[in-house]
């Protein structure tokens, strides 16, 4: 009963982790001791799970992917993010400068200590560092700011979400930023609209079945060369969820559908203190809530 407790409060923090961009599910799992259970469960969801499946032999399925296990974490994982979504939609509808200050602070504290993690520093890392950088950045300022909520996208969008599980300092959530679908998928919790959530669910499952195993691999054998290109990726990725912008193009919903960052102007002083403010603030805290986890790693 204690393990199953403390399982599903590790849930409960990877569920956190995971709506907050800049703070990765993966990295908390790491950080408690689960993730290589965790990989291992996802990665045994295979052909051998399928026929298991069709034949009905439900324990021996049950047995194969580690059910207990998957189950406890995402139904921790499940509630955190279930009831922080109401509070996430209600600081971006009233405080939206606060807490893109605070995602802002994250991201860069994130792609600081990352790129900590590289081996080798030469000039192949670099090339792939720019490129994600200028990948990011293109991405960033040429995509629309709303994109469709057409199922078939919010689909892929829960599938590339999901893949981010497994990788070293990013979260689903800021995936989900990149693809303008954050405050969608938050609103669709919030006010549990199923048809949204089952079709996010639906690419979730795809995306731990498929996209997790090719990012493992490729993290695997190519660790320097991914850790940089996603180093660059979220350094271009800022562009993104800079709060000060002007409106290229409305929607009918007069909905902005093309944005460019651009400076605050000098009427905005409130709003450029509590941007850095909270910056600052999620920069430094991300920064010793890392060296505080190292420290309790090399301990144990």
């Amino acid at each position: 009963m204690n393990k199953s407790l403390a399982l599903f409060l590790k849930g409960v923090f990877m569920g956190i982790a995971e709506i907050i961009p800049g703070v990765s599910g993966g990295t908390i799992a790491f950080i408690t001791g689960i993730y290589e259970e965790l990989i291992a469960s996802i990665k045994s969801i295979n052909s051998k799970t399928l026929k298991l499946f069709l034949k009905l032999e439900f324990r021996k399925l049950w047995i194969q992917i580690n059910g207990r296990f998957l189950l406890i974490l995402f139904l921790g994982m499940f509630l955190s993010i279930i009831l922080l979504s109401r509070l996430i939609v209600y600081l971006l509808d009233y405080h939206p400068f606060k807490i893109w200050g605070l995602f802002f602070g994250l991201i860069v504290s994130s792609a600081i200590l990352i790129f900590q993690k590289i081996k080798n520093n030469n000039i192949i890392n670099f090339i792939f560092l720019m490129t994600g950088l200028m990948v990011s950045t293109f991405i960033a300022l040429s995509a629309p700011s709303t994109t469709s909520n057409s199922s078939f996208f919010i689909f892929l969008s829960g599938s590339i979400a999901i893949s981010a599980m497994i990788l070293p300092g990013i979260s689903g959530s800021f995936i989900l930023v990149f693809l303008s679908k954050y405050e969608f998928i938050l609103n669709a919790l919030n006010s549990l609209d199923f048809n949204v959530i089952f079709v996010f669910l639906l690419g979730c499952v795809f995306g731990l079945i498929t996209f997790s195993r090719l990012l493992s691999y490729l993290f695997r054998r190519f660790s320097d060369y991914m850790i940089s290109t996603l180093v660059g990726f979220l350094f271009g990725s800022l562009f993104k969820i800079w709060p000060f912008f002007r409106v290229l193009e409305y929607s009918i919903d007069n909905e902005p559908v093309y944005t460019l960052p651009v400076f605050p102007n000098s009427s905005q002083s409130f709003e450029i203190i509590m941007f850095l403010f909270f910056s600052f603030l999620s920069f430094f805290s991300m920064w010793l809530l890392e060296k505080k986890f190292n420290t309790l790693s090399n301990s144990d």
